[in-house]
């Protein structure tokens, strides 16, 4: 049987009624003794890829995270200072290989990280020198967690990948305590014209075999790296502008690969918030700076911007 970190094995429920979960030879079962899921290679599993496949492919095969870049866009893109994190319960919802996960552990936080994907699998390998950094492969919106039990919860560039990013949203909302923060980042609506040429490609790229998309996602990395190109093409066709062009490739491949990918507005997040019970809102700037970049982030010209939120669960 495999041997898991109590930490982990006393924060597992039944996601329909918050009952504990028994296991028995490396499965886990409801109170009613129905089957749940099970432990494969140290991980708790209890769904499969599904629709999110590409995922696990990418995450798995490139190596994106570097630490300082990391701390960076964490901090960015939650509002939480990782100063705050040591002795909390963190919750990353949509973890991916880790890389946040991983610096808020550094940072002295006790994390879970949940993914529907088998990038699980790399978050393990990068965290391995964490005994306080947990990872599970669940559906958000049927996390096997206790609710109301998280300090910290964050989800970045994720939910929108769902059938229903809403829905997403209110379950994870329900994950963090009264009084803890949570904070989320989704793709940016952009204007008319540039979301009719990405559903165009999209409906194309979606359908390709892997081999193929990742050869396009190679050519879109080049042309991330080509100045000028890099900051006026991509405003019409997507393709990553990274500093490194393996996080290039693997940006590239995440906006063309998934089966889902909704874009949505500020005012629209922000109600999620509110009506999830959430108070004192704070609409989080973009990482980039100057002045003619937050221009056309304000005007919804840059694809593959955010719209960012953090907000503390009422009392």
């Amino acid at each position: 049987m495999t041997r898991l970190h109590k930490e982990l094995i006393s924060s597992l429920r039944e996601p329909e009624n918050g009952n504990a979960l028994y296991i028995a030879e490396d499965k886990f079962q409801t109170s009613r003794g129905e089957p749940l899921g099970q432990v494969i290679d140290g991980i708790p599993r209890f769904v499969s890829d599904e629709h999110l496949e590409s995922f696990g492919l990418q995450w798995n095969k490139y190596e994106v995270a570097h630490d300082d870049e990391d701390r960076a866009t964490f901090e960015a893109k939650t509002g939480f200072s990782l100063k705050e994190m040591k002795g909390k319960r963190v919750l990353d919802a949509g973890c991916g290989g880790g890389r946040y996960s991983k610096i808020c552990g550094e940072a002295g936080a006790t994390v879970i990280g949940a993914d529907h994907s088998s990038a699980v699998e790399k978050a393990k390998t990068l965290c391995s020198h964490l005994d306080r950094v947990h990872f599970l492969q669940a559906d958000l919106k049927h996390l096997p967690l206790q609710a109301g039990s998280f300090d910290y919860v964050f989800s970045i560039g994720v939910m929108h990948h769902d059938e229903n990013t809403k829905a997403v949203f209110d379950a994870v909302a329900k994950m963090v305590k009264p009084g803890g923060k949570y904070a989320v980042w989704l793709y940016r609506k952009n204007q008319w014209w540039q979301e009719k040429i990405n559903n165009w490609l999209r409906n194309k790229t979606t359908t390709w075999p892997t081999d193929k998309l990742e050869q396009w996602s190679k050519k879109g990395a080049k042309l991330g790296g080509l100045p000028i190109i890099n900051k006026t093409l991509n405003k019409v066709v997507n393709f990553s502008a990274h500093p490194n062009e393996e996080n290039r490739i693997c940006d590239t491949f995440d906006w063309y690969a998934p089966e889902y990918q909704h874009h949505h507005t500020v005012e629209e997040l922000s109600s999620w918030f509110l009506d999830a019970g959430f108070k004192d809102l704070e609409v989080l700037p973009p990482e980039k700076k100057g002045f003619l970049y937050r221009c056309f982030y304000e005007w919804n010209l840059l694809i593959g911007s955010g719209v960012n939120v953090m907000g503390t669960k009422k009392k």
